[in-house]
Order: C-alpha cells, then structure tokens, then sequence
C-alpha cells in the first residue's frame, strides 16, 4: 500500500512540472507577440516619418517650384515681389533660435527665440514683403542637384515640414547688403538639406526671383555650433559661440543653416556665402 501512494504522488508532481513548462511556454510565446507587434509598429513609423514623408514633402516642393516659375514665366503670381534693398532698423521682431523650425516647435526647431538679427525688412515692389509662410523664390544648389521653394518664415509645420526652406525674418532679402539667412531640415520632410555638408569653398548657391537670379559664392563653413548661435544669421555674419568663424565687414550674405549631426537637432551646420552676381533667371 505505501509504495502505490508513493506511485501515485510521483505521477501527480510530473503532471505538475509539465503544466508548469506549459504556462511558461505560454508565456513567452505571449511576449514574443507582444515584442514583435510592437517591431513592427514602430518600424511602420520609422518608414512613414523617413520614407513616406520625405516622398510627400519632395512631390509637393517641386511642384511648387514649378507653379512658381509658370507664375513668373506668365507674369503672374508666384509669391511677393521683392525688391533689391531693405529699410533702416525698422523693427523686425524676433526670430526664431538658429536651426530648423519656429513657432511650430518639435524636435527640429531651435528652442526659444533669439533676439532679431538685425531688425531689418524686406523693401516690396507696389505693396507689402512676401506673406508668412508664402513660397516665392527657388534656391538652387547645382553641386546637390537642388532646386527648393524658399519661403517667408521658418515656421515649422507650415514652412519646413513641407519641404521647403525658409528665410529667416528680419534678415536682408536676395541681392540686398545685409544677410539673406534660410533654414531647412537635414532630414524627414524632403530633408533639402540632407547634403548641406558637402558644399565647399567656391561652390555656387542661386535664388530665383521673379525673373532675376541672385547667384552667391560659398566661402566659409561651421561644421557645428550651437542652436543659439544668432550670430551666424547677423547682417555681418559671424559666430558668437565659435571665435574666427564669419565675416568681418559689412557685404552681402547667404546663410544656410541645418540640424547635425543627422536625425538629430543637438547642433546647427552653417553655410555662408557672398553675391557674385545679379542676372536675368533661366530655367
């Protein structure tokens, strides 16, 4: 009799161990549902966020681009005429801390806001600047095979995010003495400025306007500096953070400036170049 109840308890402890392997198997079989569930929605976001929307915003840049040289070519529309100077220290406001973005915010933008640089306007032709937010010239730079709407403001959601560069308010427009400063993103949202380290000393950088091409010359570049670093988008650009960086007399400048490194917004590339010349556009 004690060796059958010892039988016995030996049978119900091996269909307890398996039961308890079975639980256990089961629950990693849930966790690895649950783990890949998660891989694969986060990997639909990454493909959406980098791919989707670098397709979207690129489509729809050059599509403005062209509407705006059907718009010149026709005489027409295509953004605000802009003229050749800018008016004294007529206020200007604020503008947005150097980098990608405004007031839309978000992980490409430049904390904050930073003291205007320069507080100088735009002069118009029969009437006011290009409006917020409104596309009216194209930027071309040949070395990256880029030809971007420009746009006024640096406005995240409603400038950048569209693929778009932006120009900096209260900064000099194209051909004028002072400093015509564009912001863009590096990467997502058509990312213009993916390349933008790649320009070098000499190197051609053009805006079109209305049937005028401003053609600048690339002469200096900061790898890296801080998102505050308003110096690089002063009327005589030079770095605040950075000593020896920039220019020292007054001229006329380009400033374009990114996020880096890559997929980051720790630090801004600044690229800066002086007119060259002032000619009728060619598409």
């Amino acid at each position: 009799m004690p060796a059958v109840r010892d039988r016995v308890r030996v049978v119900v402890q091996g269909r307890g161990r398996r039961a308890g392997r079975a639980g256990f198997a089961r629950l990693l079989w849930v966790g690895a549902e649950v783990i890949t569930t998660v891989g694969v929605v986060v990997a639909l976001l990454v493909v959406h966020q980098v791919w989707w929307t670098n397709r979207q915003a690129a489509a729809g840049a050059q599509a403005q681009v062209r509407a705006l040289e059907r718009g010149w070519a026709e005489g027409g529309g295509g953004g605000g005429e802009v003229g050749e100077g800018v008016v004294g220290d007529g206020g200007g406001g604020e503008v947005p801390g150097v980098g990608e973005g405004g007031s839309g915010g978000g992980s490409g933008a430049g904390e904050g806001a930073a003291p205007s640089a320069g507080g100088r306007k735009p002069v118009a032709v029969g009437g006011g600047g290009p409006a917020r937010d409104e596309a009216y010239g194209v930027l071309r730079i040949p070395r990256l095979g880029l030809a971007v709407p420009v746009a006024e403001g640096v406005d995240r959601r409603a400038v950048l995010d569209k693929g778009y560069v932006g120009h900096y308010p209260g900064t000099a427009q194209p051909g004028a003495e002072g400093n015509f400063a564009l912001a863009g993103h590096r990467n997502t949202h058509g990312e213009p400025f993916r390349y933008l380290n790649r320009l070098r000393e000499g190197d051609e950088v053009s805006v079109d306007l209305r049937g005028r091409r401003y053609t600048y010359v690339v002469g200096k570049v900061l790898a890296e500096t801080s998102p505050g670093d308003v110096g690089v988008i002063a009327p005589v650009p030079r770095s605040s953070v950075k000593a020896g960086y920039g220019y020292q007399s007054a001229g006329s400048y380009i400033t374009l400036t990114t996020c880096t490194p890559e997929y980051t917004s720790t630090y801004r590339l600044v690229v800066w170049g002086t007119l060259r010349n002032v000619v009728s556009a060619t598409r």
